[in-house]
């Protein structure tokens, strides 16, 4: 009798010590996939996204013309034309000049407004908010961002909610 109340009691000492230790679960998030899935749902990265396929558009138009004014030189070149052959060349070299400051001027104004849009505080807080949701409703109780984390050597796909928290983002913007 006494060896059975020893083994309960140790057994219920056992448990009474594991419930109290509390067990660590990571989980891991691919942010830049959650950026690139949950940005581009948003009003202001379509608008981005809006104005970057018009001015694709206008350098598609300028391109165009660069290249009509190219056969238009070789016609004139051809035909003996020297003075038509020289106003077409500057004009082309003009052009193409503008057009490339044109890209250069407009790439950077895009990129600027991705990364303004992107380090939003609003954006950045609702990630931040919904990755702590989904955490706590997966009882996890450490998040790692796996782009930013070069110590990860290895993780089970188990730990890994970033289609978790893709899910939950774009349910809340709905």
């Amino acid at each position: 009798m006494k060896k059975v109340a020893f083994v309960v009691l140790l057994v219920c000492g056992a448990v009474v010590s594991l419930s109290a230790q509390q067990i660590t679960r990571f989980a891991v998030v691919d942010l830049t996939r959650v950026y690139s899935v949950f940005f581009m749902e948003s009003g202001p990265a379509r608008q981005l996204e809006q104005d970057s396929a018009a001015i694709q558009a206008e350098i598609n138009r300028m391109t165009v013309e660069i290249r009509e004014l190219q056969s238009a030189h070789l016609d004139a070149v051809s035909a003996g034309n020297q003075i038509l052959a020289l106003r077409l060349q500057d004009d082309i070299r003009g052009r193409t000049e503008f057009l490339r400051e044109f890209h250069a001027v407009r790439t950077a104004e895009l990129e600027s407004r991705r990364r303004t849009l992107a380090q939003s505080d609003e954006f950045l807080g609702q990630i931040y908010s919904e990755i702590r949701f989904v955490a706590e409703r997966e009882g996890f109780t450490m998040v790692l961002d796996l782009g930013n984390t070069p110590g990860i050597l290895w993780f089970s796909p188990t730990v890994d909610i970033t289609d978790s928290l893709i899910q939950s983002l774009l349910a809340r913007r709905r």
